[in-house]
């Protein structure tokens, strides 16, 4: 079906990956392409798949999950990332959100989060578990602060993104509406925030809705 949400997952406890492939099987709308138990067989897998979303482990053995993340970020960014991990450390989520990760959830999460989680980044958006949030905080008061001198180093397709995400649009929606691929605009959110000291998509959504008027 078209319309299926294709899902790779990896993790190296072969019991827990048997029971993630089992919540998202049970779910019609997602469809599990691929696994792998170790990091650097989930990249070779992964970009030969091509899922629309990827649900790692932090701790793997080859290659662990900040690595593989990042190795995505640049070489197959149409590939969502989300970390499944039993880390609820506000360093390690800091860290996933540098990497550019679109969801945060712990394992002892309840399964219709999980779920819930999946859906939401393969649209585009952003999900961190509520258990979390409070982590945020920090993130939210950067985000505040960033601005001033560096708010004018923004080209003029940067500032139509950012006024595009204040508007809650999602990144193939910015896409489709500025006639660009997804990849581009993902870019652009990232020297966005390179340019404004942000830390992360989060703290960027942020920025732009609290600035928006800002934005010309």
């Amino acid at each position: 079906m078209s319309n299926e949400i294709r899902v790779f997952i990896a993790d190296d406890h072969p019991v827990f990956l048997r029971g993630l492939r089992m919540i998202i099987e049970s779910e019609r709308s997602l469809k599990i392409v691929g696994e792998a138990a170790a990091g650097d067989l989930a990249l070779e897998r992964i970009v030969a798949l091509k899922p629309d979303v990827a649900v790692l482990d932090v701790n793997m053995p080859e290659m662990n999950g900040f690595e593989l993340a990042r190795a995505l970020r640049t070489g197959l960014p149409e590939t969502k990332v989300i970390f499944l991990t039993m880390h609820d450390e506000e360093a390690t989520l800091n860290t996933a959100l540098d990497l550019g990760v679109r969801g945060y959830i712990l394992k002892d999460s309840a399964i219709a989060e999980i779920v819930n989680a999946i859906k939401q980044v393969a649209r585009g958006r952003d999900f961190i578990t509520p258990k979390l949030s409070g982590f945020l905080v920090a993130r939210c008061r950067a985000a505040r602060d960033a601005g001033g001198a560096e708010f004018e180093r923004l080209t003029a397709a940067e500032r139509k993104i950012l006024r595009l995400i204040a508007d809650h649009k999602t990144t193939r929606e910015i896409a489709a509406e500025l006639f660009v691929s997804p990849r581009t605009v993902d870019r652009h959110r990232y020297n966005i925030c390179h340019k404004l000291g942000l830390r992360g998509i989060n703290s960027l959504v942020i920025f732009a809705i609290e600035n928006k008027s800002k934005i010309s």
